[in-house]
């Protein structure tokens, strides 16, 4: 019964909210895409990584969740809602990828 209720979302969705979504991933050197095609139907798009590090020398492992939006989105969604903005939004919502800052490491002294 499972795999019924990811099929009849894939009927819903159009194929190029997943590849817009996937493009924009990759272009923008992001961590995590979202698109909002309704009030309860996301496409998310999320990189995987290595701690808090974007492993270029190995290939990229992209997870694509289709389905509901956990609750930073919805939160997003009812902000939508009470500016009016209507759905599908136009956008795609972008994580980037920013690297952890390095700390600097003190010089030793020359003697």
């Amino acid at each position: 019964m499972v795999g019924h209720v990811h099929f009849t979302y894939m009927n819903k969705v159009p194929l190029n909210a997943i590849t817009n979504v996937i493009e924009q991933l990759l272009r923008f050197n992001a961590v995590k895409t979202t698109k909002y095609l309704a009030t309860n139907l996301v496409v998310r798009a999320v990189r995987k990584r290595t701690g808090l590090r974007i492993d270029k020398r190995s290939n990229t492992q992209i997870t694509l969740t289709i389905g509901r939006p956990n609750y930073i989105e919805r939160d997003f969604i009812k902000d939508c809602q009470k500016a009016k903005e209507p759905f599908p939004v136009k956008g795609v919502q972008l994580k980037l990828y920013t690297p952890p800052k390095r700390k600097l490491s003190p010089k030793k002294k020359h003697r």
